[in-house]
């Protein structure tokens, strides 16, 4: 299995699992190999925001997903928290890029002071050695010191801060044109070519 071009996809308990499913559709509809990590409280608010009911185990969710998505055999990974074996656990197997969304303030706070509690930490851990991108879609509001101290941090060592604030300039209609807003704003920082939404100047 070659990870080297793929892309890791951490969904932590915060809310707004609606960006983190969404990006997901759109990696797997542009034939990306996706490595998919998604918490416990994860599937709790995944639970409650959507009309998605994930099985307990990674494999069970892999297959759950790929069929709901589309993904073709081999494109899409689910793990589970204590998978080491996992290849973006390791630096010779690290992922092109992580995201993290939607992404705690305790993940944060972990990714900030290198902690590898569990797989997810460890993949970010990983994603900021080996100098990959690694992009933080932070739900949360508002935002302690504490917070903004941790997201510095990351930022001065290169991982992208991107909180889940979508725009109003183009008229949003629905809840998936929001979702769809910021979803657009991270297929670009993973250069993936998308038709989300116009870009600006753009009808």
């Amino acid at each position: 299995m070659s990870t080297r071009n793929s892309i890791a996809l951490a969904m932590t308990g915060a809310s707004g699992a609606a960006y983190g499913l969404r990006l997901l559709e759109c990696l797997v509809k542009a034939g990306e190999q996706v490595h998919l990590m998604i918490s416990r409280p994860a599937q709790i608010v995944i639970a409650m925001e959507t009309d998605i009911k994930l099985s307990g185990t990674p494999s069970e969710m892999q297959q759950q997903l790929s069929s709901r998505y589309g993904a073709n055999e081999g494109q899409l990974y689910v793990w589970g928290k204590d998978q080491w074996g996992s290849p973006v656990a390791s630096g010779s197997g690290a992922p092109r890029a992580m995201v993290v969304c939607p992404c705690t303030s305790a993940f944060l706070s972990a990714a900030a002071h290198g902690g590898s509690a569990d797989l997810m930490e460890r993949a970010a851990d990983v994603a900021i050695k080996e100098r990959r991108k690694l992009i933080l879609v932070h739900r949360e509001t508002p935002l302690s010191a504490i917070h903004l101290e941790n997201a510095l941090k990351l930022a001065h060592l290169g991982a992208t801060i991107l909180p889940a604030n979508p725009g109003f300039y183009q008229n949003p209609e629905t809840i998936d044109d929001l979702v769809d807003f910021v979803v657009a704003r991270i297929l670009d920082h993973l250069d993936i070519e998308h038709e989300l939404l116009p870009r600006w100047g753009e009808k």
